[in-house]
Parts: structure tokens; sequence; C-alpha cells
């Protein structure tokens, strides 16, 4: 629990414990962990082989001392001229890095620069190296590096080239194909914009984001180096005689395998141990840099004991709502450091039947995350849990991955406020749309299109029947997210989550795209869970408003009170700063400061910081809702007297 300062204010927030999350996820990993220290043990050996034996790796005994068993002295025995095995193991470690650090190192050199130049020019360029890419990769990397080596001549650095310059395509190809993702994304567009040459973007902005994959790529790479240095010597164009390689060894010991195995085992199990760590090494390395795959189930929320002197956080459920939920929580790993940080904190909301209820709050207040959570959507590695979610009298909590799957197809639709990356650009509309329709209503294709033209023309898409097949680039925002709608549509739900669908679009579509969740919400019935920053779109199409900060909703309660009447300060605030159709002799009024990030959010009030009603006391405890029509999450809500909207129209607020 936290203490308010002298001052009211709240004390220093503890920095979270610094380190990368990816390294937090790899130490959980026992299986890479070990497979990590082997590599480590091996490294070892190979730095201390010639202060921890006595023998020279290339020198041996007599004739007698030839093809013994492990003994006192020779630990791991002697090979069939008397040299000691375990001096040539621990020795030819240091080939087995040494090859394996060549060969990845000049396929970083070459490969790298080859796959962003292809990934990022495209053109010309592009189809003329992949063409030699795929080339060199379709040929077994021994075979070409055994041709490479037959040119160059035999010996473990040449052979290494060989194979790091076959690896070099490998890398290329990958490099390149992660590029042409990476060079799509926004933050290129915003490199561009702000001068910067092609060069540092490759190497700035788009390396640092592929960084991880290809990380993964040369542990894995390292370790078929080492496979493929132990398979040339033992064909003799690799090591030489006088280097005490495993593949030398193992060629060696070919000669002597009719007096005995021996001499083979020590250094295959080296090899074997060698390329094993390394693989579960990647494997490890692969998962911690991977997204954390939590989300998409529903928990059950463990109820706490809250303190008596706050009022109950979860009011009663109203059983007659379309949707009621209990005590919702979203958390996601922390950045850098152990255990969750909770984006989402006791989030308790009934949406009645045929209902528009609006969630309001700034940006970083989880509306979106929290709405998302409702069906199972959390964002990976989220993880959402709750007392109860009721939707049309069927509990969502618990229900498997199949199950939530029909909800969502049959009773939920969402509609996303970004219709760009809502829709498929591979599909066209009508595919789009037709294809929950097969899923769940059990239609045929030609069933499907028939009812997608019905839909397009339902939600104001002129020419449906010509319109069905086109593709979402070919449609203006304004219509696009009509097209979203449509597929929100399709299976008939009872409840809608509209998360912020007016956001993009000017002000004529966006009247337009209102009118039409309001008519089809008067016409089919729908329950309305409307997501926004807009309080003119807000005042303009809801009954019941909740507002929502730092991750808690402060108030909730009928449109018309609320805006009249605010009773917490937040709500206040947002008020305020809505502009008017009146002369105005100051600014406008502004809440200071910005929604702190979660891993900031103090236990007691967490507006506190910003608020000007603030008390030493507010900071002491959590705080919940109040129980009623009617609900504050405010220690001092029934002395205080707060300025609202006279007027909130049905078209907007004056």
């Amino acid at each position: 629990m936290e203490s308010a300062q002298s001052d009211g204010s709240l004390p220093p927030v503890a920095s979270p414990r610094r380190g990368s999350r990816w390294w937090r996820r790899l130490r959980q990993n026992r299986t890479a962990i070990a497979a990590g220290l082997v590599l480590i043990l091996i490294a070892c050996g190979a730095a201390v082989a010639s202060w921890v034996t006595p023998f020279d790796p290339n020198l041996g005994g007599s004739l007698r001392d030839g093809l013994q068993g492990p003994s006192q002295r020779y630990w791991l025995g002697t090979d069939q001229v008397g040299r000691d095995i375990l001096t040539r193991v621990l020795f030819g470690s240091r080939y087995a890095l040494l090859a394996g650090i060549q060969a990845t190192t000049i396929a970083l050199v070459i490969g790298v620069p080859l796959g962003l130049t292809m990934g990022y020019y495209r053109g010309w360029v592009d189809r003329l190296l992949l063409r030699f890419v795929e080339a060199a990769v379709a040929l077994p990397a021994i075979v070409l590096a055994l041709v490479i080596v037959s040119v160059a001549g035999p010996g473990l650095t040449r052979a290494m080239m060989a194979i790091g310059l076959v690896y070099s395509m490998v890398i290329a190809r990958l490099a390149r194909g992660l590029v042409i993702v990476a060079r799509e994304e926004v933050y290129v567009d915003g490199a561009k914009t702000v001068g910067n040459g092609a060069t540092r973007i490759m190497w700035r902005h788009i390396l640092p984001n592929i960084a991880p994959a290809l990380i993964v790529q040369t542990t894995l790479l390292f370790a078929t180096a080492v496979l493929a240095e132990a398979g040339l010597s033992l064909l003799g164009v690799g090591a030489s005689t006088n280097q005490a390689s495993w593949g030398r060894m193992l060629a060696d010991a070919r000669n002597s395998l009719n007096e005995s195995i021996w001499p083979a085992i020590p250094p295959g199990l080296a090899v074997f141990a060698t390329v094993l760590a390394f693989n579960t090494l990647g494997d490890g390395l692969r998962d911690a840099f991977a997204r954390e795959a939590r989300g998409g189930r529903l928990g059950i929320a463990t109820v706490t004991a809250r303190p008596t002197s706050t009022a109950p956080t979860s009011p009663p459920s109203d059983p007659d709502s379309m949707m009621s939920v209990r005590d919702l929580e979203v958390a996601f790993p922390a950045i850098d450091g152990p255990g969750d940080v909770r984006v989402v904190q006791d989030f308790s909301l009934d949406v009645g039947r045929g209902e528009v209820v609006a969630l309001v709050g700034e940006s970083g207040s989880g509306k979106s995350v929290a709405a998302m959570s409702l069906v199972g959507l959390v964002p990976d590695p989220g993880r959402a849990t709750a007392g109860s979610i009721m939707l049309d009298g069927q509990e969502l909590v618990g229900l498997d991955f199949e199950s939530l799957r029909n909800v969502r197809g049959t009773k939920v639709g969402y509609v996303f406020q970004e219709p760009s990356a809502a829709l498929n650009p591979a599909f066209t509309v009508g595919r789009q749309i037709g294809e929950s329709l097969r899923e769940h209503a059990g239609m045929t294709k030609s069933q499907a299109r028939r009812r997608a033209i019905e839909l397009l023309d339902r939600v104001g898409i002129p020419d449906p029947h010509l319109r069905i097949d086109s593709y979402p680039h070919q449609f203006s925002g304004g219509m696009a997210q009509r097209v979203v709608v449509a597929m929100a549509l399709a299976c008939s739900p009872r409840f809608l989550v509209a998360d912020e669908p007016t956001t993009a679009l000017d002000v004529t579509v966006q009247g337009q795209v209102l009118d039409l969740i309001d008519g089809l919400r008067r016409e089919f019935g729908l329950s309305v869970l409307l997501i926004t920053h807009d309080l003119g779109v807000v005042s303009d199409l809801a009954d019941r408003v909740a507002v929502m900060y730092a991750g808690q909703i402060v108030e909730s309660g009928p449109l018309h009170e609320v805006f009249r009447s605010p009773g917490h300060p937040y709500t206040e605030g947002l008020l305020l700063a809505v502009p008017r159709n009146v002369r105005r002799e100051r600014s406008l009024p502004t809440i200071p400061g910005v929604v702190p990030p979660p891993a900031e959010w103090p236990t007691g009030c967490h507006f506190g910081s910003r608020c000007a009603y603030v008390e030493p006391e507010c900071h002491t405890s959590a705080i919940g809702l109040t129980v009623g029509q009617r609900q504050v999450r405010c220690r001092r809500a029934d002395e205080l007297t707060l300025v609202g909207i006279d007027r909130p129209t049905s078209r907007g607020i004056s």
C-alpha cells in the first residue's frame, strides 16, 4: 500500500528491475540454459586446453601406447599412434568453434547487406540477385563447398570460407523476406519523411527490427558449420593432419575401426553435443524473441479481499443486460522486470438490450484492450481474467477456443477503428463477408454471395452487386468502414463493439457512419458498446456513458446525468475541454499532464497526480465504485460539486 507524502503527493515510483524481457524469458527455459552451459563448458575447454593436459595433441607415444582404453593416465584412452584422445578432443573444440565463427561471420558479412539490398530496393536488383541466391541455396552446402575447395585448395580456413559463402545465401534470403515486410511499416515511412536516406533506413531502422530472427538463424548455422567442418575434415579437405579437429579425429579413427571403435566415440559425441546444444539454444532464443502467446482465452479471476474502508468495486450485475462484465483484469508481461503489469483493473460494466453504452477516456486508458478482452481477443502476450462475463445469458469466462470462436462469429460483431487493417488486402470484400456466413451459418458459396450483396446494400454501398468483387484498396475510408460494419453484422449478432469507428473519417462521412450504426441498432435491436474519444459522438448516439482512466472505470451512468452533473473530477475535466459554440475569452481548459504508463499507476486514486481536488487520503488505498445507477470511483464524490454541460443535445454538445 502506498502512503502519501506530507504535501499530498505520491512518493516517487520505484524503477522496475532492469533486464530485457527476452533475457528473462530465456532464463525461464531450462533446456536452453542447459544448452548454453554446455557451450560455455566447451568454450572453456578450448581456452584452457594447453594448461589442463600434459600431452601434445599431435605427438603420440610408443606403439605399445596405441589404442588403449580409458585409464588413470589416459582418461579417454589413446588412438592408433598413442595420442591422448582427451587432449585432442579439447584442442578439437578450438577448431570446431573457430570453424563456426569463420563460417557464420562470412555468412553475416555477405548475407545481411545482400538481403537488405534485395528486400529494400526490390525491382531488377532483387530479381537478378534472387536468381543467384536461389541457385546457390538449391544445392547441398557440402556439395557446393567441395566444389569451391576443389578450386581454392584444401584447408580448414578455405573450407569454412566455402561453407560461409553458401550460408550467406541462406542469410540473404531470410533477410530479404524480413525486409520486404518491414519496409511497408509506418516507421519506415516516418524515417523517409524526415529525410533519411536508403542506407540509414536499412541499417538504423530496419535491421534492428529484423535482428532477432537473424540471431536465431545464426545459432542454427553455427551448429551446421561445426557439422560441416567435421564432414569436410573426414573427407580430407578440411583440417590438415597436424590440426586435431574432431573431423580429423574421426578420419584417423576410421583407419583403426577393425581393431577398436573407441577412438571414434569421443569426437563423435563432441560433435553431437555441440550441434545439439547450438540447435537447442537457437530454439530457446526463438521462443524468447517471439511473442508470448498467452491470450485468446478468458481466465477466471482470483477475487481478493479489499479494504473495508472502500466501497465495493463490483456492483451487482443486471440479469436483463445483454453484456454484463464483472472484475475484468488484463495484464501484460513487464518490459523491464519480472511479473505482469495490469493495464485494465477492476472493470465492471453492463450493456442493456438495445442500448448504446459509450466508453470514453484519453488514449492509454485501456478502452480498446478491455473491449477486445470481453470476447477473448486480448492481444498476445496479454492475459485476461474476469469474475464473470455474461453475454445474452451465456458465461464466457473459462470457455475454450472453439466455444469462443462460435460466440465471436454469431453473437458478437466487432467494428475495428482501422478498416485498412481489419480487411485482408488479398481477398475481395465479398469473399471476406461470405467467409463468416459459410463458416457459421452453413451457407453455400452462392448463398453467401447473395447475403453479402444484401449486407453491402444495407450499409449503403452503391452498386453492391458490382462492388462485391472489389478489393479493400478500391474503397475509400468511409466505404471501407461500411464494409467492416457489414462483416460484423453478417451472422446477425445481438451485441456490437464499435471501437472508434469514425476516428480516421472526415466530419461528413463520420456522421454517415454514426447514422448507419444508430439505424442498425434501432432496426435489429442491437446492443452497442461504442469506444470513442469524441464526446460529441457520445452525446449523439449513447444512452449511457462509462468514463475510463488509467485502466479503471471512474464513472458511469445515464448520459444526461453524467454530462450535466459529473461525479468524478476526470469527467469534469473531459467535459470542460470540449469546444462549445459560444464566445470564449480565455483559452480552452485542459487537464494538466498525461495518462501515466501502467507500470506507474499507484495503489490509490489513479487520477490523483492530475486532480485539482486531491487530498492525502486519496493515495492511501484502492478506491472502489459506488453502487447504484450512478457509479463513481472517487473518495470525495459526495462532497464535490463539479461543473458539467448544460445541454448535451441529440446531435452533439452545445
